[in-house]
């Protein structure tokens, strides 16, 4: 497993699905939630995912983040293959090299934000002890949640959460971030800001894949993978707000680098 900066695949993409199956094994017999997924999401890109209950969203950024394995088809990401790296080898990858973000914003209940922030610098070795809070103190104030620092997770509101959730997300300057619903309950002003926080982000360089039921907000993401079934049934490009559906049943899935960064 690489220990350096995150490279992209050979194909330019940061991202690269080729034929993800993911079958769960259940009383009730098997059932099948992503069904020959192929992909890319490049350098750099904010991506929303979406489509209906049961659609296979979340399982789709488990894949992506190594939290599931594929039952049959690769998963890159940065030049990764994670589907044949060992636990040990996946937990020390995703802390190093992705940010996630959850819903239920995940935070420690007794630790305080800054402790929470603190923590994925601790368990990934990076920076030294003064620099880590240091920059954790630095990723609240980008947050806009510096003065909560020493607040525990209850004492803050659900956006404040969220928003302490991000710059967890961010301790170790992970070039990919993934966020679960993260607006999903949250007021729609809430939401609104949490989002330009995801904007910024990728001004900044990051990538980002996002899933929302939220159209207002996906509307807003540079692609859209629409998914239906545990199929990804359109990639659809926002380009100046105008849909440029693709029907990926029949179209190539490889994208033109420049394009994508344009």
């Amino acid at each position: 497993m690489r220990d350096k900066a995150m490279d992209t695949n050979s194909n330019g993409a940061m991202i690269s699905l080729y034929d993800v199956v993911k079958t769960y094994h259940t009383g009730a017999g098997d059932l099948t939630v992503l069904k020959d997924i192929t992909l890319q999401v490049y350098p750099g890109e904010l991506v929303g995912v979406v489509g209906p209950s049961g659609s296979g969203k979340s399982t789709l950024l488990n894949m992506i983040t190594g939290i599931d394995r594929p039952t049959d088809g690769e998963v890159r990401v940065g030049g990764q293959a994670i589907h044949s790296l060992s636990e040990n080898q996946l937990a020390r990858w995703r802390g190093r090299y992705v940010g996630v973000i959850f819903q239920f914003f995940q935070l420690l209940p007794t630790l305080t934000i800054l402790e929470n922030v603190i923590l994925p610098m601790d368990f990934c070795k990076m920076y030294r002890g003064r620099q880590r809070k240091e920059r954790a103190i630095h990723l609240l104030q980008l947050v806009d949640i510096a003065d909560q620092a020493d607040k525990l997770p209850s004492e803050l509101s659900g956006g404040q959460q969220q928003r302490a959730a991000i710059a967890r997300a961010l301790a170790n300057d992970p070039p990919l971030v993934v966020a679960d619903e993260p607006t999903g309950n949250l007021d729609t002003v809430t939401a609104a800001e949490v989002f330009a926080l995801f904007e910024e982000l990728v001004i900044q360089g990051k990538t980002l894949m996002v899933v929302t039921h939220d159209q207002s907000l996906s509307e807003r993401t540079e692609r859209i993978l629409h998914l239906l079934d545990g199929r990804l049934d359109r990639d659809v490009n926002n380009g100046n707000g105008k849909y440029l559906a693709k029907d990926v049943r029949e179209e190539s899935h490889e994208y033109d680098l420049a394009q994508s960064l344009a």
